[in-house]
């Protein structure tokens, strides 16, 4: 099957010269000549991959990166940003908003078909990447039929990378489906009337989020973020209430894991509400330690997080850990958290 390329950029000789190269390189070629247009292209005729120039008029890059982020068919699509200037501010917004790559202009050839086939290859390993928790999810139906709808459903599961503090989706956001963690870790935040942020869970390999959204057919209570670059899947929501009435024992699945979570989160109130400082800190990092691949005794965590984690201030976070590192609890550098006595802090947290 040959990929096919959308090209957006205002620069008619540009943009003419990349479709002369792509086209005898055996790429199908869309073009377009703005912003505007090249969204309406890629919603209509869905590429395989897309190149897009920053500064256009009209739309420019991030806008129109952004409009085809929040659709389900688009959202996935690898996409290069071209950029005249090679300004670190421009091009980390840009990989935040979810940017693949970039090239700088002026580029050669082989720079432009490098990127191209790298990216190529990425999806294909991508493509190729089993989650455990899917396959688990096949395992609880297998035993009741192999219909077509089931294999349906994960064989066309939509895979999409994240980087590190890339919004996945945000508090108010409508349910668009079901989101399982394959790779990184990701946390969720609620913000509160006074602008302060409380961390409502971290995710990593294997976890569900969305299902409560999904569920009651709401909104999303709280804001996702990526703590570190990570792949999710999404399975859209019509696929999964699919499931859900085909198979009862996927059903009461999803609603074992909801009922958990409830319970960490009434719990994770409680210890907020009641709890001295040291409590509620060392709750903080024995809930990072349990959370981490392995039970690993170290495990990277920002002030800040660690603040919206535990419902303190950061100044509070720092002379707690600082006070834990002193009484031989802890180790810290830098982001790095090390728990050198997890028995002395299981027993301040009861």
């Amino acid at each position: 099957m040959t990929e096919k390329i959308l090209i957006i950029e205002d620069n008619l000789d540009i943009r003419e010269n990349i479709v002369e190269i792509l086209t005898l390189a055996g790429y199908v070629v869309d073009a377009a000549s703005n912003g505007k247009t090249g969204v309406s292209s890629a919603l209509k005729n869905v590429p395989d991959l897309i190149i897009c120039d920053i500064m256009m008029p009209e739309l420019d890059g991030y806008s129109v990166l952004h409009l085809l982020n929040k659709n389900a068919n688009t959202a996935a699509i690898p996409f290069i940003f071209l950029t005249a200037k090679a300004d670190r501010v421009d091009l980390r917004k840009g990989m935040e908003m979810g940017a693949d790559d970039y090239l700088t202009k002026p580029f050669d050839d082989m720079e432009l078909l490098n990127a191209i086939e790298i990216r190529f290859k990425k999806r294909q390993g991508l493509k190729n990447f089993y989650s455990k928790s899917l396959d688990q999810l096949t395992a609880l139906v297998s035993k009741n039929s192999g219909l077509d709808e089931l294999k349906k459903i994960i064989k066309e599961r939509k895979s999409r990378q994240f980087k590190k503090n890339q919004v996945i989706f945000y508090e108010g956001d409508k349910g668009k489906g079901l989101y399982i963690v394959i790779t990184g870790k990701v946390k969720t935040v609620k913000q509160a009337e006074d602008g302060r942020e409380l961390m409502t869970g971290i995710y990593s390999a294997d976890d569900y989020l969305g299902i409560n959204a999904m569920l009651s057919n709401e909104s999303y209570t709280d804001t996702a973020t990526a703590l570190e670059d990570s792949l999710l899947c999404v399975i859209p929501r019509e696929q999964v209430e699919q499931l859900l009435n085909l198979y009862p024992d996927v059903a009461r699945e999803f609603i074992n894991i909801l009922s958990k979570d409830v319970r960490e989160k009434e719990e994770q109130m409680l210890q907020l509400a009641y709890n001295s400082v040291r409590k509620k800190m060392a709750e903080a990092i024995l809930r990072l330690f349990r959370q981490g691949e392995k039970y690993k005794e170290s495990f990277k965590i920002s002030r800040d997080d660690l603040a919206a984690m535990s419902g303190m201030a950061t100044e509070t976070v720092s002379r707690t850990l600082s006070d834990f590192r002193d009484d031989g609890l802890i180790e810290k550098k830098g982001s790095v958290l090390t728990i050198l006595d997890q028995a002395r802090l299981v027993k301040m947290k009861n």
